[in-house]
């Protein structure tokens, strides 16, 4: 297997730096953190993926089997970080890549050794004593509309995902992403994403982690930012002064003020 051509893996950066690994969510790839990098570049060595079935990815490598699960995502990033013997890495994982970076660093901890959570949800789904923002109905009627019109589901969800309705360029490009991608894919990635309930996970975690919210998410409520938070000992809430689900685009000179601060308290 060829990880690095499955998941086209990018390597730049300080060689000589701590390795930072950014992973995308749903309906985005690589490019995505193109703002970040000028923030991190200098000091640390940086790894770029995409998950199988966004943008260079090897789509003959999708198994709808594996992918039906987090846990098929979590084996990539562990994959990767074997492929390039990576050791105490920090995982940057935005929406459902926060969760895929907890079950990898559960699976292989001496990978990775500190998670930096941008907008994470462990559940989508509202359920007795947790609001994840969403009602059961909610989820079901997005799933059935994003299977039956897949590209006028992105041109409609992608600017709410996005928010920042005063800078409709964002929501263009997250539709523009999100179009991009296999379609078929995407309905699988999109049925594990937001009907996953990852939040006994979060007990597992045990390396320093940071929680990066925004002040209004349409996805990720403030009170899921709390509960991962809490669910957490140790980690670390930082409240961005900004809108939408993809803070890394919305304001990322917040969102880089944020991840290189926790950075340099890790040294």
């Amino acid at each position: 297997m060829d990880v690095a051509r499955r998941n086209n893996v990018t390597v730049t950066g300080n060689p000589g730096g701590r390795t930072v690994v950014l992973a995308h969510g749903f309906g985005c790839d690589q490019n995505m953190w193109r703002l970040t990098l000028p923030a991190l570049v200098d000091h640390y060595r940086v790894v770029l993926f995409d998950y199988v079935g966004a943008g260079r990815s090897d789509l003959s490598a999708f198994s709808e089997k594996r992918y039906s699960s987090l846990d098929g995502y979590s084996q990539d990033v562990v994959d990767i970080c074997e492929e390039l013997d990576l050791c105490d890495a920090v995982f940057v994982g935005h929406s459902v890549s926060a969760m895929v970076g907890v079950l990898a660093a559960d699976r292989a901890p001496e990978r990775i050794g500190a998670l930096v959570m941008i907008a994470p949800s462990p559940r989508y789904i509202d359920d007795d004593g947790y609001r994840g923002g969403f009602s059961e109905q909610d989820i079901d009627e997005l799933l059935t509309s994003l299977e039956s019109n897949y590209l006028g589901w992105s041109a409609v969800m992608a600017p709410v995902i996005m928010g920042n309705a005063e800078r409709p360029e964002l929501g263009e490009e997250l539709t523009n992403s999100f179009c991009a991608t296999d379609p078929d894919m995407a309905r699988v990635f999109a049925h594990t994403t937001f009907l996953s309930d990852s939040r006994d996970d979060l007990k597992t975690v045990k390396v320093p982690t940071l929680v990066l919210e925004c002040t209004q998410d349409a996805v990720a409520p403030r009170e899921v930012g709390a509960y991962v938070h809490q669910a957490i000992p140790g980690s670390a809430l930082v409240t961005l002064d900004a809108t939408g689900h993809c803070p890394h685009l919305s304001a990322p000179e917040a969102t880089n003020e944020a991840i290189t601060a926790f950075l340099a308290r890790l040294r």
